[in-house]
């Protein structure tokens, strides 16, 4: 029971309710860099250079896969390299490079947003913090001594007027 009781007292500590709204809002926020990214800045780059989608950009490495293993069925079972290469005759491999070039693009994207964001949060922290400062601090209550003197000093005032 004592478990429990402390993890929902983590749980509830102001720090993780913070960090899992940050989560939550950082993973609407990728989405939206992704559509920026794919919807809006990709297709006049890919028009600016020839009509390409980046994630459309990709290496066939098959024939890699099967020259090796053409070579190792001849090895190991005898065949010739013309049964060698309809035994292997498979899907094709593709090496997507296009598809980390947009990643890599989505990645600038939203370190580029994060970095705007977190400088005019410091920036807006400074403001207050330079507002906080300029402000002058109330004066500090009058002490119990003060208080007295004062209502004595009234007191006498009153006694004088009416004399």
């Amino acid at each position: 029971m004592a478990f429990w009781k402390e993890f929902k007292t983590f749980a509830m500590k102001g720090n993780v309710m913070d960090m899992a709204v940050g989560v939550i809002i950082g993973g609407a926020f990728g989405k939206i860099v992704t559509s920026l990214v794919n919807d809006v800045l990709m297709p006049p780059i890919g028009a600016l250079i020839g009509n390409v989608n980046f994630t459309d950009l990709k290496l066939d490495i098959s024939k890699v896969r099967d020259v090796a293993a053409s070579a190792t069925d001849a090895v190991t079972r005898g065949l010739t390299g013309a049964e060698a290469a309809v035994a292997e005759a498979a899907e094709p491999i593709y090496w997507n490079y296009g598809a980390f070039i947009q990643q890599c693009f989505d990645f600038f994207i939203l370190a580029l947003c994060v970095f705007m964001m977190v400088k005019v949060m410091n920036k807006m922290a400074a403001k207050r913090k330079a507002e906080e400062a300029a402000v002058p601090a109330p004066p500090p209550a009058p002490s119990k001594e003060e208080v007295l003197l004062t209502e004595i000093r009234d007191l006498l005032k009153e006694q004088n007027e009416k004399k």
